[in-house]
């Protein structure tokens, strides 16, 4: 699948309907008449959503006679899976190489704070408990 397969999937999942359709279908194959129960509309609505989700590949319904089942298409979910993790990945590496920079930071601080041994310390010269 392309990058406008890709847009494809994302502009299907977009409705809510059709969303709650791939989580019901999910679950198992489903007829349209079943699909359909519990949505207020027609059910040329509902092939109409369903025809979406097809051109986006995200379900089929196998040539034949009615009732026909519908079910979910694997390969949708890997080409989505392949894009999110991508950009997960580079989100990731950003926060551990941000993750690094606050840590020199915090131990550059540490460092300036007890560089020398004594700038931590409170100055004892000249104390009664220093004889």
């Amino acid at each position: 699948m392309s990058t406008d397969a890709l847009s494809r999937v994302f502009a299907a999942l977009a409705d809510p309907t059709r969303r709650d359709m791939v989580a019901r279908l999910s679950e198992g194959d489903a007829t349209v008449s079943r699909l359909a129960e519990p949505y207020r509309m027609t059910l040329q609505a509902v092939y109409k959503h369903l025809r979406v989700l097809e051109d986006a590949g995200l379900v089929s319904r196998p040539p034949g006679p009615q009732p026909r089942p519908v079910r979910l298409e694997a390969q949708a979910f890997d080409l989505m899976d392949t894009w999110i993790e991508r950009h997960r990945s580079r989100v990731e590496q950003r926060y551990r190489r941000l993750d690094a920079v606050l840590a020199e930071m915090r131990g550059d601080e540490h460092e300036q704070d007890h560089g020398d041994g004594h700038r931590s310390r409170p100055e004892t010269a000249g104390h009664p408990d220093d004889a």
